[in-house]
């Protein structure tokens, strides 16, 4: 096994905040080669390239994005234990890992989490986001995360023993254009048999919701696209739930 060498990450992660090698370079304090030999190396030991050249500026690949969220958060941490061991504030500080399906709206995740601001007891929230709810259920069985947001409870086939708590239901609203919007007003929701529909994917909660919707009222809409994210994804209305790890 190799392990990962902490200076190429760091090296990689001072260069993602700036997007500039020369200023990450003015920040480290080593020449331009050094850092960008280390960052080839960090590319090698994980297969994966994690910048892209776009002008003059740097910009990461998804896999980048992925490697800077994860670096932020093991630096956080080392600054935390380095606390912790000097008996700093932090080693006395709670901290709430919540693993957020990508599909909420920020603002309906800020309203969950607001009551752990607000505990006697300083609070250090940590938000993961991911557009698999079933990928935080491993993390939820090794306690990487300790609870996970979702606009689904846990299905009954995951592997994971968990809770699913009801927190809240919306309503669901449909854009149009305005032009549109006056074509299919009359005899709503019938009018909507054969509308042309932007949707959101098969697999989403949100997706079957709909189509649950339409059978009941033995509508057929027009698809003319599916999009995994949403592009109304702010405002559309879902249920939201709740899982954390049940105890053996």
């Amino acid at each position: 096994m190799e392990w990962l060498n902490y200076h190429h990450l760091l090296y990689f992660w001072v260069v993602a905040r700036h997007g500039s090698i020369v200023r990450a370079s003015e920040e480290l304090r080593l020449a331009h080669p050094t850092i960008s030999g280390q960052i080839h190396r960090l590319e090698e030991v994980l297969g994966e390239k994690l910048f892209t050249r776009k002008g003059r500026s740097l910009v990461l690949t998804d896999a980048g994005r992925v490697a800077f969220r994860y670096a932020g958060e093991i630096f956080a941490l080392g600054r935390e234990f380095m606390e912790a061991m000097k008996g700093g504030t932090t080693a006395q500080q709670m901290r709430l890992v919540v693993g957020v399906s990508d599909v909420l709206a920020k603002s309906i995740v800020h309203r969950i989490l607001e009551p752990a601001f607000r505990l006697e007891k300083e609070v250090r929230v940590i938000c993961r986001e991911n557009r698999s709810t079933e990928a935080f259920m491993g993390d939820l069985a090794m306690h990487a995360v300790d609870v996970v947001l979702a606009d689904a409870p846990a299905g009954p086939g995951t592997p994971v023993r968990a809770f699913s708590h009801l927190l809240g239901e919306c309503g669901l609203t449909f854009f149009a254009a305005p032009a549109v919007a006056r074509l299919y007003r009359r005899r709503f929701p019938r009018s909507l048999d054969g509308a042309p529909f932007l949707v959101p994917g098969g697999d989403s909660t949100l997706r079957r919701a709909l189509n649950e919707w339409f059978d009941a009222r033995d509508i057929r809409p027009r698809i003319i696209a599916e999009l995994m994210t949403p592009p109304w994804r702010r405002s559309s209305g879902r249920p939201v739930s709740a899982c954390s790890p049940r105890p053996m």
